[in-house]
């Protein structure tokens, strides 16, 4: 019973990620130059991956913003952004946990390394939509977005963890 209750609290604080991973990609967008946006959910992703396990975190990121991509209009991206985000959360998670010795420093290596496979991911499907010179155009939006997400996440991290320990 025990395990079943604590799995539970998992999925719904998965659902909540995934709302708020929504929520914060579509709140803010600033406009790239083939066609997508900049927003903030990265910062939440990052958030999510170092408090749920991987398989929770994948899950929310990848469902919260494909379904911000869909709201959007960006029906083309919704897979790949599953995909990504998806993975942007586990390798977050897996590179956090190896690095856990210095909190502050695992958090934003993890960051900086997970959102290379963001960067990585949406140049590679581009190219194969745009044509890879083109969508070399994205890189430096992609980038800041990566940054502005490590920035929120190891900013709030900390009262995100105390208020999901609180209430879970």
């Amino acid at each position: 019973m025990k395990q079943l209750i604590f799995d539970t609290k998992k999925l719904v604080l998965s659902a909540l990620f995934a709302s708020l991973i929504c929520i914060a990609t579509m709140i803010i967008k600033i406009p790239t130059p083939l066609g997508g946006y900049v927003n903030l959910g990265d910062g939440i992703i990052l958030i999510c991956a170092w408090i749920l396990p991987p398989a929770f975190s994948f899950l929310a990121a990848g469902i919260g913003s494909a379904l911000a991509d869909l709201f959007s209009g960006y029906i083309i991206y919704a897979p790949i952004t599953f995909l990504i985000k998806g993975l942007v959360a586990v390798f977050a998670y897996l590179v956090f946990k190896f690095l856990h010795t210095k909190p502050l420093i695992a958090r934003i290596i993890s960051g900086a390394l997970s959102e290379i496979i963001m960067i990585l991911g949406y140049y590679l499907f581009e190219g194969f939509l745009y044509g890879f010179i083109p969508s070399l155009a994205n890189i430096p939006a992609n980038a800041v977005q990566g940054l502005v997400g490590i920035i929120i996440g190891t900013l709030l991290i900390n009262y995100v963890k105390r208020l999901t320990e609180r209430f879970c």
